[in-house]
């Protein structure tokens, strides 16, 4: 068990709803993080990101991993670069909460939110507050994207 995952029976779950899961896997939790305990799982050589709700007593609108799960499927048609979202599991009895699984994407995370070292001069914290911009801006004609409580369609209108 890989910190509150038991592999065997996420294993199984994944054998009939991930296409691409091979057996063997391993997982290893992500240090850091705000809220949801997160996974990177192996199996062979595929990669995967599962994010699940914590265990105990939680509110009713909290740590919606299914809202989360939502909003990346609806991100991925649009020119937002988000990970794919492969599955949703809404059945506690397999590893004790609600998850999803989503495709591993290489890349830096940046625990800080103030971003302290993450820029090593002032070439790259301009690199970063363009991409920033950009993403804005992809984001902008993302029906849901500005606050709406509903999961965001793409909207041609903007």
């Amino acid at each position: 068990m890989a910190q509150e995952l038991d592999l065997t029976h996420l294993s199984g779950w994944m054998k009939d709803h991930v296409p691409s899961f091979a057996g063997n896997l391993t997982a290893e939790k992500f240090a850091g993080g705000q809220s949801n305990p997160t996974f990177k799982l192996t199996s062979g050589d595929q990669h995967y990101v599962l994010r699940r709700k914590p265990m105990g007593t939680l509110l009713a609108s909290a740590h919606a991993v299914d809202r989360e799960f939502k909003v990346l499927s609806a991100l991925e048609p649009t020119r937002v670069p988000v990970p794919r979202a492969i599955a949703l599991c809404d059945d506690d009895a397999v590893i004790g909460s609600m998850f999803y699984i989503m495709e591993h994407l290489e890349g830096r995370i940046f625990w800080d939110p103030a971003l302290h070292g993450a820029c090593s001069g002032s070439v790259q914290r301009t690199a970063r507050c363009f991409g920033m911009t950009a993403l804005r801006a992809m984001l902008h004609p993302v029906h849901g994207a500005r606050g709406d409580t509903h999961a965001p369609r793409h909207s041609s209108s903007g």
